[in-house]
């Protein structure tokens, strides 16, 4: 981890979570302040409990994100949600561009930047979701891919405050397969080099996620790698027990 900034534990919920699962939210509420001081962490729930969580994590060092926002203000998009609505229900953050949307709702990187820009606008810290596929690292390209995803996504307002990458490689999400630790070191160091180029002292402080299958039995060693600044967990995400091990892994550094 970059040793300006306190490294981020989030969890995306996707598409998971009633009202009964506010009592694992509230758990995880409660669990974190115990890392606080080292760690910051967030969840991610879908949107009918953004609400909800907000007011339960209120007064915790648990932050609250939205999973997707539109790039518009307000208007005629039936079923979108903005940025403005986002943070009025009391979120902080917002995940964006993960492959999951760029491949099923096939979202492009420019409609990507231009979320991230209104999340900005609203006051939101945006995860911006960047990852090759399995098809795209045999052909040796992972590294063109990063670089073109980190270019056309990431707008030029962003910050070390108020911008989040996450680096998940797109055959490594929910199959319980991780990249190598060179692997990932490689793709992490390129994308901090890619950022100081272009941000300068706030691309070296840009916090870098790492995502895909981690748990809470190789979170320790993949939070280990240089220029991993934190995770960005799915299934795991979903279990009080489960998160609390990842979050406090920082703890024993």
């Amino acid at each position: 981890m970059t040793p300006e900034n306190k490294p981020l534990i989030a969890g995306n919920w996707k598409m998971n979570g009633l009202q009964s699962s506010l009592e694992t939210l509230t758990a995880i509420a409660e669990g974190v302040s115990a890392f606080a001081a080292k760690t910051d962490t967030l969840i991610c729930p879908p949107a009918t409990l953004l609400r909800a969580a907000a007011v339960i994590s209120a007064g915790t060092a648990l932050r609250i994100g939205g999973q997707d926002c539109h790039a518009a203000v307000n208007g005629a998009y039936t079923g979108e949600i903005s940025a403005e609505m986002i943070a009025d229900a009391g979120a902080t953050f917002v995940i964006l561009g993960h492959s999951e949307r760029r491949t099923l709702q096939n979202e492009t990187n420019g409609e990507v930047s231009y979320k991230a820009a209104a999340a900005h606008t609203a006051g939101l810290t945006t995860i911006v979701c960047l990852g090759e596929t399995e098809a795209e690292r045999k052909c040796g390209q992972t590294l063109d891919v990063l670089g073109r995803q980190l270019e056309e996504s990431v707008p030029d307002g962003a910050t070390s405050g108020n911008t989040v990458i996450a680096y998940e490689p797109v055959w490594a999400i929910g199959t319980g397969l991780t990249p190598t630790t060179a692997d990932i070191r490689e793709a992490h160091a390129f994308m901090r080099a890619a950022l100081e180029a272009r941000f300068g002292a706030e691309g070296k402080t840009m916090r870098i996620l790492y995502g895909g299958s981690v748990k809470a039995s190789n979170a320790a060693e993949l939070m280990a790698i240089d220029n991993v600044d934190g995770a960005l967990i799915g299934g795991a995400s979903l279990k009080a027990d489960d998160f609390l091990a990842i979050a406090g892994i920082y703890e024993a550094i």
